[in-house]
């Protein structure tokens, strides 16, 4: 104690001296000092904390031992495929059944008409209603085991999850039909399914289907209706001997009929999901419920640490039912008893419904993002808000590389709020997949929305994704690592001169996630899935140090020049798509020709802006008439490519304007957004004709 007492004496004098030299200061100093100890210490409180990734980001997946180059997620404890998460939930039926147990009977699925609130359907509602129509489909002689494809053919809303249920409950099999396919490859669905019954949202889509059957012989004898018909259109079907009946009388029927229950097994088939493809006719993807499942768990084990799904999240469906990518989110979200809201039908009204819904899980392609890209960078149209633009998304990208993702900063207050309030300001999860994403548009959003954002890669055939970033891996420019569900190799290429050797080749897929074959086509399932079960994607993958997957080329679309050089038009698009003032490019060339030409869509937001800092105004038609505007563009085009090492034959010599967006709607891109080469060769045919006349003058 007297050491202890000698120590304090020693002390108090330089303390006094500390007390006196305080108390001497000016009271300006003093209040400067307390406000710089109050903002010290609400940072020390409120500092950003790095989110924790699952593994060591620095190495994603390892190498398979005997596998030929074959890769495996790091997630995975051994060289064993994920087949599924719950033991509870080994098929989509289950996957119901578990969030109907889950969320205690909480809301399932709701919609909402213009300037009204949604309205929810609870999840024993959904149940209810899904056996009462699947149990009509069996009272009409639908059965697992002989008459088992159910065609949809509607939009997103309840009624398409109902429907697709009312298969599951029962083992039958949902085939989902799109109108972008057009009326003759409907027909070819139909009749390479055998469909008899055929469940569509409108009016408008029966007669479709009508006069895809009319006057010749087909499967269809049943079209059940979602929305109000007229005695017309009953008359006009039974002429084509289809009876027409309500969705109501459907479940009417199925609840006089009741049937118990047919739970479907792993192995059963649970959907024939029509791809469009670039050219001939459509392919029926077999998918199974194990196949489902087994992508839907990998998705789950990717985001259990950080981002698992529960109860309270909300989801909202715009992205087509009718494509896997959709699907397998909803079953996502199913499993764990959330809430689907489905959008008004009109992607114009979809901000709107965003608002309204307040979802936290908001799944995005790329097309809608590089619109929120452009929109936000519109609106910075002054020196100071571009630079205060810049300036935010520079301290919150560094936030990003430092693992730390959130929406509370200093700089969201300022700058991003406005943004992340437009998608009702809960949203918490964003996923992008289906096409390519720039690496710039997808760090910036990252860093504007202030919520995870994956990107994944794959295709139907796979069911969805074979690939997905992780946790705490924010840097853009790789499609992630093999999901736990897959093996991932990369095989030769050797007339492109890519080899699995140096960690380049086409990718290839092998897991419970690739798909059975195509329906009743042997020639074109072999064609995709190797004797040794690898699917062959037809997109050039190179591994990164990290372990990640980048995209790099397309294997499909290669042609040679007139002089013998390999092209990847869609590689060069890529690039080229970068150009502040495009907003869609088409690059074409074949071997009667030296040289790439190409065809450019401006972007009718960016270009009227572009070109008035370049000293031309005008309204965006006479811009696009502009052969000033046009070699200004060609030029930014070209040195974009340099930047990117294009070497000079991979670049476009001259290109041609085009107002009209390629879309679905006008035949030039698929539903899934990709570009239909051969349409868009035969639609710009004159135009391609003209840039190499003038080329050879």
């Amino acid at each position: 104690m007297q050491a202890q007492d000698l120590i304090r004496h020693l002390r108090m004098p330089e303390l006094d001296d500390l007390r006196q030299y305080v108390r001497s200061l000016p009271t300006n100093t003093l209040m400067g000092m307390g406000a710089f100890a109050a903002i010290t210490t609400y940072w020390l409180a409120t500092r950003p904390k790095a989110l924790k990734p699952p593994c060591d980001l620095t190495m994603q997946s390892v190498e398979v031992p005997g596998k030929e180059y074959a890769r495996r997620s790091i997630l995975m404890d051994n060289d064993t495929h994920m087949t599924y998460y719950y033991k509870d939930a080994l098929t989509l039926y289950e996957f119901f059944l578990r969030g109907l147990r889950v969320s205690n009977n909480g809301p399932c699925l709701g919609s909402r008409k213009a300037g009204q609130p949604y309205k929810w359907l609870s999840y024993k509602e959904v149940a209810d209603r899904a056996e009462f129509a699947g149990s009509a489909l069996l009272h009409r002689g639908h059965s697992q085991s002989g008459d088992k494809y159910i065609g949809i053919f509607a939009q997103n809303r309840p009624e398409w999850t109902i429907s697709e249920l009312a298969c599951y409950t029962y083992s039958l099999v949902a085939v989902p039909l799109y109108d972008t396919l057009g009326t003759e490859a409907i027909s070819y669905v139909i009749d390479k399914a055998s469909i008899t019954t055929i469940i569509c949202d409108i009016a408008d889509k029966a007669r479709l289907i009508l006069d895809c059957v009319s006057g010749r012989k087909h499967s269809v004898t049943t079209i059940v209706i979602m929305e109000s018909f007229d005695s017309e259109l009953t008359a006009q079907a039974q002429n084509c001997g289809i009876d027409i009946i309500s969705l109501k009388e459907l479940e009417a029927i199925g609840k006089a009929n009741h049937k118990t229950p047919i739970p479907p097994k792993p192995e059963d088939l649970a959907l024939i999901c029509f791809t469009s493809g670039t050219t001939g006719n459509p392919k029926g993807a077999m998918l199974t419920h194990g196949n489902v499942v087994s992508n839907c768990s990998a998705f789950i084990k990717i985001t259990e640490v950080h981002c698992m799904l529960n109860q309270t999240d909300i989801h909202i469906s715009y992205l087509p039912l009718a494509h896997m990518f959709e699907r397998v989110v909803e079953g996502v979200l199913l499993c764990h008893g959330a809430k689907i809201g489905y959008f008004q039908g009109d992607i114009r009204l979809l901000m709107d419904d965003l608002k309204n819904l307040k979802p936290t899980i908001f799944p995005v392609v790329p097309r809608l993002l590089n619109r929120m890209f452009d929109k936000i960078f519109g609106q910075a149209n002054t020196p100071l808000k571009r630079w205060l633009l810049d300036f935010a998304t520079s301290r919150k990208e560094a936030e990003l590389k430092s693992g730390v993702v959130r929406k509370d900063s200093m700089w969201d207050k300022l700058i991003f709020s406005k943004v992340q309030a437009s998608l009702g300001g809960r949203v918490r999860l964003m996923i992008t997949g289906a096409a390519p994403v720039s690496p710039t548009v997808l760090t910036f959003l990252r860093a504007a929305l202030g919520c995870q954002f994956y990107e994944g890669y794959g295709q139907t055939e796979c069911t969805a994704g074979c690939t997905m970033s992780l946790p705490g891996d924010w840097t853009a420019g790789h499609v992630g690592a093999p999901l736990p569900c897959n093996f991932v190799k990369l095989v030769d290429v050797a007339e492109m001169n890519y080899f699995a050797a140096n960690g380049e080749g086409e990718v290839c897929v092998k897991g419970p996630n690739v798909f059975q074959g195509y329906l009743k086509d042997p020639e074109q399932t072999s064609g995709a899935v190797d004797k040794a079960g690898w699917l062959h994607t037809g997109d050039i993958g190179k591994w990164l140090p990290n372990g990640t997957l980048k995209i790099i080329d397309r294997k499909k679309h290669i042609f040679k020049l007139a002089q013998g050089e390999y092209i990847a038009p869609e590689k060069i698009e890529n690039i080229y798509i970068r150009s502040d003032p495009v907003a869609q490019v088409f690059v074409h060339g074949d071997s009667l020709q030296a040289c790439l030409v190409g065809v450019v869509v401006p972007d009718p937001d960016f270009l009227p802006g572009w070109a008035k800092n370049r000293g031309i105004e005008g309204s965006f038609n006479d811009l696009c008439k502009s052969k000033e505007v046009k070699n200004a563009i060609l030029e930014d085009m070209i040195q974009l490519g340099k930047e990117a090492g294009l070497k000079s034959f991979e670049q476009v010599r001259d290109i041609a304007l085009h107002l009209e967006m390629f879309s679905v709607q006008n035949g030039l891109l698929t539903p899934t957004l990709k570009a239909k080469r051969t349409e868009l060769k035969s639609r710009f045919r004159e135009q391609i004709d003209q840039l190499y006349a003038k080329i050879k003058m």
